[in-house]
């Protein structure tokens, strides 16, 4: 069986990186995977172990990272971390699914290190600053200083766009979803 290859979207708040992701899902001919991530906070609600997270405690997630078992973590808020496990990233692949990976800059240029030719790195860009502080605006959702994070955080984000692999500008979304289905598919 012919292993699967690594897709990575990364991209600042509100360029349309899940949307987009979301659409792919509908390509069966993509042979889309997901890896289950791990995380170091409770379940909630009805969150099961082994299907929404792999639920974990603090010190073992620490534990696991300093071992090296992680592709990709993160200490969110202090206590909680989420995190990308190695084997995981080998299940999908192994089952010769490509893995789809919808993670943080940092998070991206990891895989991207560890896995090398058998990861593609996609970056989504905005069309503009402007269209994306319209786009945050218009969700109706946020106060304003969420706004302003997430803005100063796109601006941080933005500078890593170079490091990967290619930059898909979402500025029709029918378009950059045809632009990333046909990246997976010349790379599959």
């Amino acid at each position: 069986m012919k292993k699967g290859k690594i897709i990575v979207l990364s991209a600042p708040s509100g360029t349309g990186k899940s949307s987009i992701i979301k659409r792919l899902l509908d390509y069966p001919e993509l042979n889309l995977g997901f890896s289950v991530s791990a995380t170091s906070r409770a379940p909630r609600g009805n969150e099961q172990h082994g299907v929404e997270y792999y639920f974990i405690s603090h010190e073992e997630f620490k534990h696991r990272a300093e071992a090296g078992d992680f592709v990709e973590w993160e200490e969110v808020y202090p206590g909680t971390c989420y995190g990308t496990l190695k084997s995981e990233v080998q299940r999908v692949t192994e089952a010769g699914q490509n893995l789809i990976m919808d993670i943080d800059v940092k998070g991206g240029l990891n895989v991207k290190k560890c896995y090398g030719d058998q990861a593609l790195t996609i970056f989504i860009l905005p069309p503009s600053k402007e269209e994306l502080e319209r786009r945050l605006r218009g969700r109706g959702t946020d106060a304003e200083e969420v706004i302003r994070k997430r803005l100063d955080k796109a601006d941080f984000e933005l500078s890593f766009a170079p490091e990967f692999d290619i930059r898909v500008v979402n500025d029709d979304l029918d378009r950059a979803v045809e632009e990333v289905r046909t990246l997976i598919m010349g790379n599959s």
